[in-house]
């Protein structure tokens, strides 16, 4: 008979076992998050074991490019996708026929002109090749941030999506030459000056605050987000993900990691 209980008892802590391990599994949510590599990557990794504590496991999916994170978000492949600004983001929902929105801002990485050749704005020659992104909202971007100084005009009727074809004057006879912003950075030998995104030039080694002869302030209305599907925006997971990326800790790795190319926004 004391055999028997013996037995009993210990099928009894085995499935009692497997019953509090299976209870663990179902306490633990994933969050699928689609990223560019730096900073926002960087910046999930910074956040994994909080999350973590907090039961959910962050698996990170890193893209190169700008438009299959918003498509493997838009398929439902991904829980939000951390990579770009709102006016990116509100004209590709409106050229692919997506409906993705912002759920909070995170940080601003500003946009900069650079270049091998010169190391002062004035010293810019006439007919000199600057290349942009040619994506229509960094692109436009760019050519603001050259109007802010000063060497080129743009029709007042622009708006944020301007393009070449809407300068007005451009008194150096500028000539721009439109690529891929990921390219930018190895082109930067083939022309006499490029502007360059944030995260591409951190990843070419460049040094915003050291290299860029021309650098968006902190005011910069183009603040990297994390975007959903409307549906998710009451999402109590997402929302421990952003108070994470919002937190005094991330802001202090940020102005300890990145050299001034990339500022909290929030």
């Amino acid at each position: 008979m004391k055999k028997l209980l013996i037995v009993l008892s210990l099928v009894t802590l085995i499935f009692v076992g497997c019953g509090n391990e299976a209870e663990e599994k179902e306490d633990v949510s994933t969050l699928k998050i689609g990223a560019t590599p730096i900073p926002h990557s960087e910046l999930l990794n910074e956040v994994k074991e909080k999350l973590a504590d907090d039961g959910i496991t962050l698996e990170i999916v890193e893209f190169t490019d700008y438009v299959k994170p918003n498509l493997a978000l838009s398929d439902g492949e991904l829980d939000a996708n951390f990579f770009q600004h709102t006016p990116y983001l509100e004209d590709f929902n409106e050229k692919n026929d997506t409906d993705l929105v912002a759920l909070a801002k995170i940080h601003v990485e500003p946009l900069g002109l650079y270049s091998d050749k010169y190391k002062d704005v004035e010293k810019i020659e006439k007919g000199s090749t600057i290349a942009i992104p040619n994506d229509p909202t960094n692109g436009g971007r760019a050519l603001l941030l050259l109007e802010n100084e000063g060497l080129i005009q743009l029709d007042k009727e622009a708006g944020l999506l301007a393009t070449e074809k809407d300068i007005v004057e451009n008194p150096k006879e500028l000539e721009f030459k439109a690529l891929e912003a990921a390219q930018i950075p190895r082109s930067l030998d083939d022309v006499d000056l490029a502007v360059i995104n944030g995260n591409y030039a951190l990843e070419a080694d460049l040094v915003p605050t050291e290299d860029a002869i021309l650098l968006e302030g902190k005011e910069s209305p183009y603040a990297n987000i994390i975007a959903i599907r409307p549906e998710d925006k009451d999402n109590k997971n997402l929302e421990v993900l952003v108070k994470a990326l919002q937190s005094d800790e991330i802001k202090n790795f940020i102005e300890e990691n990145y050299n001034g190319g990339v500022v909290t926004a929030y």
